[in-house]
């Protein structure tokens, strides 16, 4: 009799849940795109550069530039965007102006 309280076959696991769950749900979800949508925009700056894209931007350019050292790194990114560029070293923004 223990066991056959215990067996999980019996017991149909969609009457546990309430009906509530699935329409609260929609609305939260809703709320953390637009959420996501907002912390993600950004102004677009007349300087070109790599772009911001939720902080993984400047990570990658300060990676960049203590792998490749600072003269590789200035000339990558001034081949790839030109004279004038925006990057970030140490979470600064940072203007690289080379001719």
């Amino acid at each position: 009799m223990v066991l056959e309280t215990l067996n999980p076959l019996l017991y149909n696991i969609t009457s546990l849940v309430p009906d509530t769950v699935p329409v609260a749900t929609v609305p939260i979800l809703i709320l953390m795109c637009f959420l996501l949508l907002v912390w993600n925009h950004e102004e677009t700056s007349s300087v070109p550069g790599p772009g911001y894209c939720m902080g993984i931007g400047p990570l990658i350019s300060h990676g960049r530039f203590l792998w490749m050292g600072v003269g590789n790194a200035c000339n990558y990114y001034n081949k790839t965007y030109g004279e004038f560029v925006r990057v970030w070293i140490s979470g600064e923004e940072t203007f690289i102006i080379s001719k």
